[in-house]
């Protein structure tokens, strides 16, 4: 098992739309409008410190997204594509852990489909948390000895630019969550075991 260590800064905002209504129940005769005024922040995922934190499977999907969407082919393996060995494969453990304070957030004020699916008929107004700086160290660990440095680079940098993280993000017709790779370390699997015994 081999690991890298990617300085990922991001190009555009960042935003986060967790599920909470099941957790903060509306308060007696709570209208619609005052419940979302209330409770928006509850769509940030956050630390015990009440620090943002960008999940650890935002990382991972986006770059298993990415080698899907590059349908690049592994050398010597006929048409087998990279998909299933980053699906596979890849894992990231720990998420990001931003300066930014859940509490002191900014928000998009968006008037949206109630149900949340594009062109739907009745529409709200939401609020959704904005995070207009961020950067921070991703920790992969690589379980597939044919994952190569140069490969992973090459798909690492497309999930910034093409798939993106969080809410409105590439994948999904947006522009949000976009990110650069500023700096790569590929550790050995010796390393690794190393760090992870250490």
């Amino acid at each position: 098992m081999k690991s890298a260590i990617a300085h990922l800064v991001g190009e555009a905002p960042y935003s986060q739309s967790r599920h909470y209504a099941d957790d903060v129940p509306k308060l007696p005769k709570e209208l619609p409008d005052a419940y979302e005024v209330r409770t928006w922040r509850n769509r940030l995922h956050a630390d015990a410190g009440g620090h943002v934190v960008i999940p650890p499977m935002a990382f991972a999907n986006c770059i298993k997204s990415a080698a899907k969407r590059l349908k690049l082919q592994v050398p010597g393996k006929g048409r087998t594509e990279w998909t299933k060995y980053f699906e596979a494969g890849v894992m990231v453990v720990d998420g990001v852990v931003l300066p930014d304070k859940a509490a002191e957030v900014p928000c998009d004020k968006l008037f949206v489909p109630s149900d949340g699916r594009r062109g739907g008929p009745k529409r709200v107004t939401r609020y959704f948390p904005r995070i207009d700086a961020w950067e921070g160290d991703v920790k992969f660990y690589l379980f597939d000895d044919l994952i190569t440095e140069d490969v992973f680079r090459q798909v690492l940098v497309a999930s910034g630019l093409i798939v993106g993280i969080g809410r409105f993000r590439p994948e999904n017709c947006g522009f949000y969550g976009r990110f650069s790779v500023k700096s790569l370390a590929w550790i050995s699997e010796e390393d690794t075991m190393a760090r992870i015994a250490a």
